[in-house]
């Protein structure tokens, strides 16, 4: 080849690589950030090719289109948002035209600028389609995917309350491959959003009353925090059948009531603890910090009742708190003396508050009387008791006698409604939740005011005190209930079975290690035992007034 045809050729070769160079700047593809030349002389300027639009970068995203110098080039231009037409939602500047969308659901997304005919844009406002030859070519497309939702989240965990000092497992669905983070530990979500953050422990809450901030950051950088608030318990113990006995708060505080319960306890002849909480006279054991308890001066018992109850959780045995509601002298006597007479039943003259067999009933139907007692539950929930026990929610005997200021229900339906609103302000610590009821009341509610199977809808379990020293000759074909006290508990419990065969709740039989009317107190209440056992329920509340128990009557279990 010689040296003339050999400069032909590398001129032939740079004019087409010029013409490349040319062509590219004129693609009809792609798209990106800053100013590209056109063979028309126009530049763009929007997001870069397959960008990602989060919520921030959505408010300023923008689409422009320039002709240096040449206002009249964009004004013919024709702007097309997933095929519709959106020039009329443009502004041009001089030589510039700028599209700013309002706002774009979520999607894979495309701008196109066009230039000629019109495009229809949804209202039949474009050109009829013999006007256009064909599809306009465009000029520059921007093809890009807006994720500007924030982020979901469904936590699964934790489940009822944080116990402080222990470990906490934060789960649940939310974005695929979020981020998710509490304080200052994160984890990352799974390709389906699942996820998994285990925290140290749950004390670092405790002093936010169980504000758990979770904050997620889904892929596109969305961000967005979810507090959830969760009760705070001090401590826990969890049993799945209940074996108990009664302690007052005074005979827990005196050695020599306490020692046997506790030896009780450490050779596995039960498994809880019923410990008073308010008792028959309105008193609490332990220094209250409800208003109205410190109000009426109630708080006079002498345990710190979170140690009360810790001392019992490193023995891994459950509390059961009981709390006398309406059977309350002292809130009875401070309501009449300082004018809050409606908060008590009253003889029905007026001149006095009723008392009958009792030394005062508080109003059952009165909403601060219901406060009080609900308040009482949710603090000795927080101090860690394990179940509420409420005993005496019924009315006083003698109908014909007194007058229940404002009830406007049955007794029945009233003590109902109790037990409705204990169970929804329980329901955050996670407490079993229960009540202590008459035995004839499972096929004689009226007599007492307990309707048990409304009761059971809001019950963990309901407590018949079905003593065998109080059920008189005959009682459900039983000829002697006191001496027959496996036939009794048997008899007893099968009705019971059926007055709660359509709640929630199931029953936990209040049995009796007293020595009223006992003839042989050991034989007697292991045959109550076996009677309830027999009938199916290995669970059971021990009664006796003082405290004083017979242990060798109670099987040792590991």
């Amino acid at each position: 080849m010689t040296s003339a045809s050999t400069s032909t050729t590398v001129r032939t070769l740079a004019g087409l690589a010029l013409l490349a160079v040319l062509l590219a700047a004129c693609t009809t593809d792609g798209g990106g950030d800053g100013d590209e030349a056109s063979d028309a002389g126009l530049a763009w300027e929007g997001p870069d090719e397959g960008a990602l639009i989060n919520a921030e970068k959505l408010e300023d995203l923008s689409f422009a289109v320039t002709a240096p110098g040449d206002g009249d080039a964009v004004a013919d231009l024709v702007l097309l948002l997933d095929g519709s037409d959106v020039t009329g939602e443009a502004e041009v500047d001089g030589d510039t035209l700028t599209y700013a969308p309002d706002t774009l659901a979520d999607g894979e997304r495309e701008v196109a600028v066009t230039e000629g005919a019109e495009h229809d844009d949804g209202t039949g406002a474009g050109a009829e389609a013999d006007e256009v030859e064909g599809e306009p070519e465009a000029l520059h497309t921007w093809r890009f995917e807006v994720k500007a939702e924030p982020p979901e989240l469904a936590l699964s965990s934790p489940e009822g309350p944080l116990v402080a000092g222990q470990p906490v497992t934060v789960g649940g669905v939310t974005e695929p491959d979020a981020t998710v983070a509490v304080g200052a530990q994160e984890v990352t979500a799974d390709a389906d959003g699942d996820f998994e953050l285990d925290l140290d422990e749950a004390g670092e809450f405790e002093d936010l009353d169980g504000e758990l901030t979770v904050t997620i950051t889904d892929v596109a950088g969305n961000t967005v925090e979810a507090v959830e608030t969760f009760a705070v318990v001090a401590s826990r113990v969890e049993v799945d059948e209940v074996r108990t006995v009664h302690a007052t708060f005074w005979a827990w505080a005196t050695p020599s009531l306490r020692e046997p319960i506790l030896e009780m306890i450490d050779e596995g002849r039960i498994n809880s603890l019923q410990l008073d909480l308010k008792d028959e006279g309105g008193h609490i054991g332990y220094d209250s910090e409800v208003e109205l308890a410190r109000q009426i001066g109630a708080g006079i018992g002498p345990l710190d009742l979170e140690q009360a109850v810790a001392d019992l959780h490193e023995r891994d045995v459950a509390v059961v708190g009981r709390i006398v509601a309406f059977a309350d002298p002292a809130l009875a006597s401070w309501a009449w003396e300082n004018d809050r007479r409606e908060m008590v039943i009253q003889e029905n003259d007026g001149n006095d508050f009723y008392r009958g067999s009792y030394a005062g009933f508080s109003n059952y139907a009165h909403e601060d009387v219901v406060a009080y007692n609900l308040d009482l539950a949710a603090e000795a929930a927080k101090a860690g008791v394990d179940h509420i026990l409420w005993d005496y929610i019924r009315r006083p005997e003698g109908m014909e006698n007194y007058t229940v200021p404002g009830l406007e229900t049955t007794p029945e339906e009233a003590i109902v409604e109790f037990t409705r609103l204990a169970d929804e302000r329980l329901a955050p610590y996670g407490v079993q939740h229960a009540a202590s009821v008459y035995g004839i009341a499972a096929d004689r509610p009226e007599q007492i005011g307990q309707d048990i199977p409304a009761m059971s809808q809001h019950l963990d379990y309901v407590a018949p005190m079905i003593y065998p020293s109080h059920w008189g000759p005959g009682e459900y074909d039983v000829a002697e209930p006191n001496r027959q006290p496996y036939d009794i508990i048997r008899a007893t419990l099968e009705v019971w079975e059926e007055a709660v065969a359509d709640g929630r709740a199931r029953i936990v039989p209040w049995l009796e290690d007293t020595p009223y009317r006992a003839w042989d107190r050991p034989h007697q209440v292991r045959e109550q035992i076996r009677g309830a056992k027999d009938h199916g329920i290995d669970e059971w509340l021990m009664w006796n007034p003082g405290s004083t128990f017979t242990p060798s009557a109670y099987e040792r279990r590991d």
